[in-house]
């Protein structure tokens, strides 16, 4: 460890800090496009292109932007349900990626996902109690009786009863299923847990419950969220740093409180731009991005978001924007951006 930190978190060689839980570094996730008669590589789709973060420990850092720009790949890429392409994913200082499956197997159980669908995630032949006491079974609990002790104490703690437990799935609400993926989540108590758009496919005032939930329980089992998400009111109100992508890139990594109030690139200004105001009397000057999203197959030349942006320059059209730090604790990919603030200095 390096011990020369200035009073801050020490840092290991690897670059992680004591506060770092999770820290993601270049990780790109390309799926290629194969054709002809001996079905070779014509192409690739760039889902994920490069993107860096850490994810401190007890926090939730919150992921947002459109359909489409990466958000789920890149938490199913750090879990390694789909593999990455390349990049490093440290947890706790281990890499990920270099694991092997019996490695992996035993870091499972501190790192669990909600899935954004609870029902295609639910076995439709197997109660649920089964179904929230199998990760138990696969890492070595064999007696039943305290398995079942374990399944029940879950289901209460998300606010279900000891009988829904022989219940199937389709005899639940969305709600309820959402509820009964987050007690499989936990049932192995883990350390992370991505939350894949948990709450989108919820009413309104499922997702309050279901949100409020979460927060209770991340104070009571100390748990780190990666918050995956498009509604920025949702994210606002569960997340402590709000990262923005678009197009498989991070452009945009701050506070909750800084995103919401002095966002800095001009496609986090749009998303904020489109969220509702619940008072009929006020009006908010909207932001409209004009044209459709480019292809992760070919991404324009420089910053991607320039063939929608209302303040593009030239310098945009040719040079990939680095991803630096503009102000303290909050990190921007913007020319334009990055040229009014050295003007204001």
């Amino acid at each position: 460890m390096d011990s020369n930190t200035n009073g801050k978190s020490p840092i290991a060689l690897d670059g992680t800090t004591a506060e770092d839980l999770l820290r993601v570094e270049n990780v790109k996730k390309y799926y290629p496009i194969r054709g002809g008669l001996l079905q070779t590589v014509k192409a690739q789709v760039k889902a994920v292109d490069d993107v860096s973060f850490t994810v401190k420990r007890g926090e939730t850092l919150g992921l947002v932007g459109e359909s489409g720009c990466g958000k789920t790949t890149i938490g199913r890429t750090i879990l390694r349900l789909i593999p990455a392409t390349s990049g490093k994913a440290l947890f706790e200082g281990q890499n990920i990626f270099d694991k092997n499956a019996a490695e992996m197997k035993a870091l499972r159980k501190d790192m669990q996902i909600i899935f954004q669908d609870p029902y295609s995630s639910l076995d439709p032949r197997m109660p649920i109690g089964e179904s929230v006491g199998e990760g138990l079974l696969v890492h070595g609990m064999r007696d039943g009786r305290k398995r079942n002790a374990m399944v029940i104490d879950m289901l209460r703690r998300v606010g279900l009863e000891e009988y829904h437990a022989r219940r199937y799935p389709h005899e639940f609400s969305g709600g309820q299923r959402q509820r009964i993926g987050i007690a499989r989540a936990l049932a192995l108590n883990p350390k992370f847990i991505v939350c894949d758009e948990p709450v989108s496919a919820l009413d309104v005032s499922i997702q309050s419950q279901v949100l409020n939930l979460l927060k209770d329980l991340q104070k009571e089992f100390g748990l780190t969220y990666l918050f995956i998400a498009h509604n920025l009111s949702v994210v606002e109100h569960i997340s402590d740093r709000v990262g923005v992508m678009y197009l498989g890139k991070l452009v945009e990594l701050t506070t909750r409180d800084m995103v919401f109030a002095d966002p800095l690139h001009p496609y986090t200004k749009a998303l904020l731009s489109a969220i509702p105001i619940p008072d009929p009397t006020v009006r908010r000057e909207r932001m409209i991005l004009e044209g459709d999203v480019p292809s992760p197959v070919n991404p324009p030349k420089g910053c991607r978001f320039h063939t929608r942006c209302p303040f593009a320059i030239d310098k945009c059209r040719e040079i990939e924007p680095v991803f630096k730090e503009l102000k303290p604790n909050h990190f921007v990919a913007c020319h334009v951006a990055d040229d009014e603030i050295n003007r204001n200095k």
